[in-house]
């Protein structure tokens, strides 16, 4: 038998100050374990998913086995790559390790990328550390060829990483561990902020890598059907340990553990054609008498993109523009869910920066209640903001990790004079209890590192809440979480919806989220609105070529054998 090209045996991570606390509150010596007696096997050429909800130790493997936990991290075990110790490599072999052997995707490319380097500097800078003979000119040509294969085009080189969509950040972090071969990519969470259509594409590329080169994919996800559709074996993770592993096909058609069952009918339920079984659907908003609450109305937002004078002589072109919104008018009725979907990079999220003034129109009109927010002086903007929130993808973008959760929920009410400290603090502790953080006493003192991705992810909309707001604008706000923690959310939102007669801006790339929640769908292409309606009509009757694309690239569970429906059902 064939040695594996990768294996893990018998991992344990702890992290330091992991231990427990007496009722004294006297420390007692006990590790507690990230990742528990782990062990793994990966041959060449094959793709292994890696899936469980946030917390239960996937990235924490990841890192560890390319050694890049802090060396204070507790750690037992072995990781033989060709039968080689990782663990016992010099700082040279390690070096060679990263990058030329084994790739790491993270699920935040900005961990991978310098903000002070253009696109071009991170693809030449990689290659040349590690292939010094290349000239600049050949190191360009090789990691141009890279970028486009991920849907970058070379007219983009010059750019930041802060010029770039997260999506599109995530495609150059993917470029970057592609630029020198690996054998191995240890890919964790890689499509979290791609839309479908470049997720199937780069899984794609991915596979046809696997067969061609021998190349091993660690496809660390909480995508069930994405995992289902890529990859060849599948192994579960639940509190540091792996519950269930084998075949994809066997494990999704005969889930043995009780955990993986519970994830499974997650997924299931959020790719269910019911959706909203409580809800009840304001598809007729259109036609009411009722005015719109928010109305947009030719709305431009363009970039442009300034180049060196060296630059625009080498092009012939003088400064490009970017068209992130081009031209947008809409309307969102009050109590709906409006969904807007698109690749990542069609303007998504600087839509709905712009219509929160976070960033001025270039130009066209925003009303809100009635109010042409592109008139207002900054402190009537300031007192409107309060009834128009924002929920972001990471929740981390909104929580400060120096204050407390109690303290983060309270600080609007604060900002905007709504309550004296110890009234903000009653209703924080109320919020934290309305969106399930119970006792809120647990929570209150709690900083957001001590919090899971699903929990952060609660904070934050009670955050948003407090104030009291009429729109919610939640901008892929369940993306990062893992599909029984997804639908936990998603369910809340419904509830929080009702109770506080909320009205959603649902910006996804995820179209199952999108036809589960949403009452009509915008499905947005290059800065544009291309289809607008009703959300079964978008999903069963698609008119928009580029609609029949996102719904034909969407992985689905139901394509899977069919004892898993029948089990389910």
């Amino acid at each position: 038998m064939t040695d594996p090209l990768f294996r893990i045996e018998n991992l344990r991570v702890a992290y330091p100050h992991s231990e427990d606390r007496g009722v004294s509150g006297n420390a007692i010596a006990h590790t507690v374990w990230a990742v528990d007696d782990v062990s793994i096997d990966l041959a060449a050429g094959e793709r292994l998913g890696l899936v469980g909800e946030s917390g239960c130790g996937k990235s924490t493997l990841g890192r560890a086995a390319m050694r890049l936990l802090s060396a204070s991290t507790q750690i037992e075990g072995k990781v033989w790559f060709k039968g080689e110790s990782v663990f016992d490599f010099s700082p040279e072999q390690l070096r060679q390790f990263r990058g030329e052997a084994v790739a790491l995707i993270f699920q935040d490319p900005m961990t991978r990328l310098d903000p002070l380097m253009t696109i071009g500097e991170h693809c030449v800078e990689t290659l040349r550390a590690h292939q010094p003979q290349l000239s600049r000119q050949q190191a360009k040509d090789q990691a141009i060829a890279t970028l486009e294969a991920v849907k970058i085009p070379a007219s983009r080189w010059s750019q930041f990483p802060h010029e770039f969509s997260g999506g599109m950040r995530q495609r150059v972090a993917i470029a970057l561990a592609l630029l020198l071969n690996p054998k191995l990519i240890v890919a964790d969470e890689p499509t979290t902020s791609l839309d479908v259509t470049v997720s199937a594409q780069i899984l794609q590329e991915l596979t046809r890598l696997c067969q061609e080169r021998q190349m091993g994919l660690l496809l660390i996800s909480h995508d069930l059907a994405m995992v289902g559709e890529y990859c060849d074996r599948i192994a579960v993770m639940y509190g540091g340990k792996v519950v269930e592993a084998g075949a994809t096909q066997t494990v999704f058609a005969q889930p043995q553990h009780r955990y993986t069952q519970s994830l499974l009918k997650a997924a299931l339920h959020l790719q269910s054609h019911d959706g909203q079984p409580q809800l009840e659907k304001a598809t007729s908003a259109p036609d009411s008498p009722e005015p719109p609450l928010l109305s947009i109305e030719n709305l431009y937002q363009h970039y442009r993109l300034e180049q060196t004078l060296a630059a625009r002589l080498l092009s012939k072109q003088g400064d490009r523009t970017i068209r992130a919104v081009d031209g947008i008018t809409l309307d969102l009725y009050p109590g709906e869910i409006l969904g807007l979907v698109g690749e990542s990079g069609c303007g998504k999220s600087t839509l709905s920066r712009t219509l929160l003034h976070l960033i001025r129109p270039t130009s066209g009109k925003v009303e809100f209640l009635g109010q042409n927010l592109t008139n207002l002086s900054p402190t009537a903007l300031r007192q409107q903001r309060r009834q128009m929130q924002m929920v972001f993808q990471d929740p981390h973008a909104c929580l400060n990790p120096l204050m407390t959760v109690g303290d983060s929920i309270a600080d609007p009410l604060l900002i905007h004079h709504l309550a004296d400290k110890a009234a903000a603090k009653v209703q924080a502790k109320q919020m934290l209890e309305r969106v399930g953080l119970t006792p809120a006493e647990d929570f209150y003192d709690r900083y957001p590192k001590e919090l899971s991705g699903g929990q952060q992810q609660r904070v934050a909309i009670a955050r948003a809440l407090i104030t009291r707001p009429k729109l919610l604008i939640c901008d892929e706000p369940v993306s990062m979480l893992d599909a029984s923690v997804q639908a936990q959310v998603l369910d809340l939102m419904l509830e929080l919806k009702q109770e506080f007669d909320l009205t959603y801006l649902f910006i996804t790339h995820d179209l199952w989220v999108a036809r589960f929640l949403c009452d009509r769908i915008a499905v947005m292409q290059a800065g544009k609105i291309v289809e607008l309606g009703n959300t079964e009509e978008i999903f069963t009757h698609p008119q928009h070529s580029y609609t029949q694309t996102l719904l034909g690239a969407a992985p689905l569970l139901s394509r899977l054998p069919q004892p898993l429906k029948a089990k389910e059902a």
